[in-house]
């Protein structure tokens, strides 16, 4: 942190420039978690009949935030792009690139219900994008000279396993066989990638601490992988069962673990507790709606409560680390 004299004017700029220099990709969480949240009041609100304008309202901050992060990290791309490239080659922040193609796509489903045809393009736009992400980062992990096992953590899932949200809505904007294509490669990874995640976790060294709260990524795959496989099958069948009750025992063994995370101190990685836990809440509504079951009905509200206290939470701890100028440094 810069110790120079405030009131020197010339020194003013330097700071600023350095500080766009280290704005970190990993803040397009912050929209994954917001646009994922609108969604989930969206759900509450067709299946509960909470009040529509909260998920509306919702969804235009998240796009906003979406605005504005783009914004901010293409002057760094234009301004200090060896900055970006040195991100793209960290063998943890390059899997943090795809949540600008995943908070499109997730932008693409909340604007669905309300404007249709712009849901089609953002969708289009966030697929593309994110299949171009899927291989470089396939391609870099393949081919790689400097990964080692403890560098792998669960934000690995985001590159590939992200393409498992493409047939939420894929399958009113486009051929069926697009959705399938991109399920199955987010499924089939998801399982790869689970095995490594797992033998990681349980044979070598804890995350680091700053890691931690991604172990939360875990949630989100069966949750979305439920959500969409319902919409391309139209059904609850056997498959459906055991990716929510997957999704379902994940949250649970999370949950035993909760003094752990309460003890974490604020991250940026701390937002990676916000989608997922909104995946599961829209899960847990899409399983109650499906079943008729009461009690899921009450989970489902539930960790919509909760999912929203989370995201509110860590609102206020990005913006008074903003204030206290604690983000945009180097690590």
């Amino acid at each position: 942190m810069s110790t120079a004299n405030p009131t020197d004017t010339p020194a003013a700029p330097a700071i600023k420039s350095a500080r766009l220099a280290h704005f970190p990709v990993a803040l397009f969480s912050t929209v994954m978690g917001s646009a994922g949240l609108a969604i989930a009041w969206q759900k509450a609100g067709h299946l509960l009949g909470w009040p529509a304008v909260v998920g509306q309202a919702l969804t235009v901050l998240a796009t906003g935030l979406f605005v504005l992060i783009a914004l901010l990290y293409a002057l760094k791309l234009l301004r200090y792009p060896e900055a970006v490239a040195a991100e793209r080659r960290h063998p943890v922040r390059m899997n943090f690139f795809p949540t600008f193609s995943i908070g499109i796509l997730l932008l693409a489903i909340a604007w669905y219900g309300a404007a249709p045809e712009a849901a089609r393009w953002l969708w289009a736009i966030g697929a593309v994008l994110h299949l171009g992400f899927t291989l470089m980062a396939m391609n870099s992990w393949i081919h790689h000279t400097h990964y080692e096992v403890t560098h792998l953590n669960p934000a690995w899932f985001i590159p590939v396993v992200g393409n498992i949200i493409v047939p939420v809505i894929g399958v009113h904007v486009a051929p069926p066989e697009v959705s399938w294509f991109f399920f199955s490669i987010g499924l089939v990874f998801w399982m790869v990638l689970m095995a490594i995640v797992m033998y990681r976790l349980f044979f070598h060294a804890p995350l680091a601490l700053r890691l931690t709260p991604t172990l939360f990524i875990l949630l989100a795959p069966p949750s979305v992988g439920f959500i969409a496989y319902l919409n391309l099958t139209g059904e609850l069948d056997a498959f459906a069962r055991v990716l929510y009750y997957t999704a379902l025992f994940l949250a649970m063994l999370l949950a035993s673990n909760a003094l752990r995370f309460f003890r974490v101190p604020f991250f940026v990685s701390a937002w990676a507790y916000s989608f997922p836990l909104a995946a599961l809440s829209i899960a847990t509504l899409r399983m109650a709606e499906a079943t008729g079951l009461d009690g899921l009905r009450w989970l489902g509200a539930a960790l919509v409560v909760l999912t929203t206290a989370v995201i509110a939470f860590l609102m206020l701890r990005t913006l008074r680390a903003i204030t206290a100028g604690a983000i945009c440094q180097p690590e």
